[in-house]
């Protein structure tokens, strides 16, 4: 195999929880992830030149050792010794630094590709092993579906999955730095009613109750970034008065997405928030659930 196209899907986090700031100044987190139909695209190919190259499709992405595609694939050849030279052609279209783990869902597709291009014979747990190599969110987006997410972001356990649903997307035009999200969180000063129940919805998940899935949602990082980006609060009044369930910022920001139980509603709500313009990049989708 000479080449090899693959999809590299988003996520969102349904719960965010920052346990507390660790002495090591790490933050322990419980988070649940799900993996959405939002993707990029992938292809993976050997090359007579030698090393590694990237394109992209966004002029101000890094093709170097900068990306988390390039550093997945050297990585592999690294550790394996591979020989050829490597080509990845990468189109974006989940948004950058948007709280949805684009790049690291890249990188683990990488992971993902060359393992199969080369016949390398890695499990799926020795794929995440690596991943972790190359940040918190790489394992969780080699695994997919609907995950408890605990420690730093590394410990992973597999939940049911969402129920059937659709997710409306929406970024604004803005750019939201983790580092200055995480920075500026007082997770030990945090009172308990900011916490989300993530207990409550992983037992929603077990009952297929999106209703009471929705209503539990929360995300401790809003109480840093909308106050700096009040923008995202207007954007999650605006999804719940047209219909959503539920409505939250994914991650650090500045995504926010909305929960809805009927094609109709979530259409509608598309519609109208493109026309608005309170979102850059609007995108209308379902959960992705893995059959395991």
């Amino acid at each position: 195999m000479d080449r090899i196209e693959l999809k590299a899907l988003a996520k969102i986090n349904l719960g965010l929880d920052v346990l507390r700031r660790r002495e090591d100044g790490y933050h322990e987190v419980r988070m649940i992830m799900q993996t959405i139909g939002l993707s990029d695209e992938l292809e993976i190919r050997k090359i007579k030149q030698p090393g590694i190259q990237v394109e992209t499709n966004l002029y101000y992405l890094p093709t170097n050792e900068n990306n988390l595609v390039y550093k997945a694939a050297q990585l592999l050849k690294d550790e394996f010794g591979l020989r050829d030279g490597i080509g990845i052609r990468l189109r974006k279209r989940i948004p950058v630094a948007a709280g949805m783990a684009g790049g690291s869902s890249d990188a683990a597709a990488v992971l993902w590709g060359m393992n199969q291009m080369y016949k390398l014979g890695l499990s799926r747990q020795e794929l995440m092993d690596r991943g972790v190599k190359l940040g918190a969110d790489v394992p969780y987006c080699v695994l997919r579906g609907t995950a408890l997410a605990e420690g730093i972001g590394e410990k992973l356990s597999v939940l049911p999955p969402m129920p059937k649903c659709y997710i409306l997307i929406a970024k604004p035009g803005i750019s939201v730095s983790t580092k200055f999200v995480y920075e500026n969180l007082h997770a030990n000063d945090l009172r308990p009613e900011q916490h989300p129940d993530v207990d409550a919805m992983i037992r929603a998940m077990e009952k297929k109750d999106l209703g009471l899935l929705a209503s539990r949602m929360g995300n401790v990082l809003e109480t840093v970034t909308v106050p700096a980006y009040p923008v995202i609060d207007e954007i999650k009044r605006f999804m719940v008065e047209y219909g959503a369930l539920g409505a939250m910022m994914s991650g650090s920001g500045p995504t926010v997405f909305g929960i809805y139980d009927t094609r109709g509603k979530a259409r509608q709500a598309y519609r109208e928030l493109r026309s608005r313009k309170l979102a850059k990049q609007v995108y209308l989708t379902t959960p992705y659930n893995v059959k395991r």
